[in-house]
Order: structure tokens, then C-alpha cells, then sequence
């Protein structure tokens, strides 16, 4: 049995990135659904319509566990996907999100002020402060939705210097507050990690979801022995997307320094 993991577009690559840089000998099925890209300002009730669709391609591909590399899905859909939609269609699989993980890992570092840069739906659900604050409620946190960044990141326009025009305008805000901690809310953002880091300086951590949640995932397989039995360990990885364009090859390619293959797939 496969890993799923699930984004609206390319932004899940990064985390899919870091775990087969980790964890390289499970089998892993990306599926991008970027034809409907970006999930952010879209309404909960279509955000968890699109995200079903997915579970359903990706469960159809003997995916027993996915992750859902995308915060807009785990914010706004993950809670219902996981009380609702799994009991009732698929009651032994497993469907994991981004943003508990990423919570823990900024209480573990001891944050003490957070910034959040995220998508509106993600800024809206307020679920970043819920989930750290549960753990915490000591730690002071700040948001700001960062709308342009999802295009111009899908785009490949990581060099283009208006990003760093547009990133002062959402970055500067959070950094009167003297935040010693930065969360890059989105899966797309983890592209332009160093640019960000270089923006803002050495002294704020900024929490990259790539490296979070593959250590996460570490964890939790290790606790379940029995899921991780079940999982395929033959180093295989597949690659899907609802709409294949040259621009989406060239940047997936340029990701993961090789060419990788892409198949097109139409959800219903």
C-alpha cells in the first residue's frame, strides 16, 4: 500500500521533497489538483467537495495513508473529511493534515512570538492559533494572508523582483512585532524559504512544513507499527496532475533536479 499525498497545486512537492529525502523507501502518489489551483479563496463546502474528489483518486490507487500537503484543506476540510467522509466511505484508511504538526513543532521550539503568513481561508479559519494555543496559550500570534503568493510561486516567477516588493508588504507587519518565530502557512511558500529567510534575518526561525511534517509522519509511523507494516517499501514514486502544461513539467523537473514523470487525471 501507497502514501497519498494531496495538494491544490505544486506547493505539496516541497513536502513531498523532503520525505522521499527522509523516508525514501516508502512507495509515494502525488496528485496536484491544479487546474482548480488555488484552493485559498475558494468556500469550505467547495474546498472539502475538491479534496474528497482527490481521497477518492488516490484511495482508488491503494493509497491507504494521505496527507493532505495543503493548509487551505487541512484548515477548512480535514476536521470534516475525518469525522464524516472516512468513517462512512473508507473506514481503514488514514488521513493526516499539515497544520497540527506544524503547531507542535513551533511549541517544541519554544516560540515565544509567531508570525503566520497563510492563504485567506487559512488566516480566516484561525486554525494555526487554535492548534498552538491548545498546546499553549502562553505564545502570542500574528497573521497575515499572503494572496499573491500561490500565483506568482505556480507561475515560476520565484526571481522576479516585484516577489520581494510583495513580500515586504506581507512580511513587514509581522515584524513589528518583534516575532522571533516565522510559519510559512502554505505549502507553496517552502519554495521561497530562502528569500523569505534572507528578508527577515538569521534570528527568526522560520518553520518550513516540508521538513516538519516528515519528521512528524517519522514519529507517527512509529507509533502505529501496524500501519507502517502495510505500507508498500519498494522506493517507487508516481506523479499526477489535473492539468499537464509544459510550464508544470518544466518547474516539478527543476524541483526535483531530474524529470520525473506526469501523468494527467480528471477528478469527479
Amino acid at each position: 500500500m501507497n502514501i497519498g499525498v494531496f495538494d491544490s497545486g505544486l506547493g505539496g512537492l516541497s513536502i513531498l521533497k523532503e520525505l522521499i529525502k527522509k523516508l525514501p523507501q516508502y512507495n509515494y502518489i502525488y496528485l496536484g489538483d491544479n487546474a482548480r489551483v488555488p484552493y485559498g479563496g475558494r468556500s469550505p463546502e467547495m474546498v472539502y467537495e475538491f479534496t474528497t474528489h482527490a481521497l477518492d483518486f488516490l484511495f482508488s490507487q491503494n493509497c491507504h495513508l494521505v496527507i493532505l500537503a495543503c493548509n487551505t484543506a487541512s484548515s477548512t476540510a480535514l476536521r470534516k473529511i475525518q469525522h464524516k467522509f472516512i468513517p462512512q466511505k473508507y473506514p481503514d484508511k488514514k488521513v493526516l493534515g499539515v497544520i497540527k504538526p506544524t503547531a507542535e513543532t513551533v511549541v517544541e521550539n519554544t516560540a515565544k512570538k509567531v508570525g503566520i503568513i497563510a492563504t485567506y481561508s487559512t488566516v480566516k479559519s484561525q486554525s494555526f492559533i487554535k492548534e498552538i494555543n491548545k498546546l499553549n496559550p502562553s505564545i502570542k500570534i500574528w497573521q497575515n494572508p499572503a494572496p499573491l503568493l500561490v500565483p506568482i510561486i505556480e507561475e515560476n516567477e520565484l526571481k522576479w523582483k516585484g516577489l520581494k516588493l510583495i513580500l515586504k508588504k506581507y512580511l513587514q507587519p509581522l515584524l513589528t512585532h518583534q516575532i522571533n518565530t516565522l510559519v510559512l502557512g502554505c505549502t507553496h511558500y517552502g519554495l521561497i524559504e530562502e528569500t523569505i529567510q534572507q528578508m527577515i534575518g538569521k534570528k527568526i526561525k522560520v518553520i518550513h512544513q516540508g521538513k516538519v511534517v516528515t519528521q512528524k509522519l517519522k514519529e507517527y509511523l512509529t507509533k502505529h507499527p501496524d500501519l507502517n507494516r502495510k505500507l508498500a517499501k519498494k522506493s517507487k514514486y508516481q506523479f499526477f496532475v489535473t492539468d499537464l502544461s509544459p510550464r508544470y513539467e518544466k518547474m516539478a523537473h527543476f524541483f526535483f533536479s531530474k524529470p520525473i514523470q506526469i501523468k494527467q487525471v480528471h477528478l469527479t
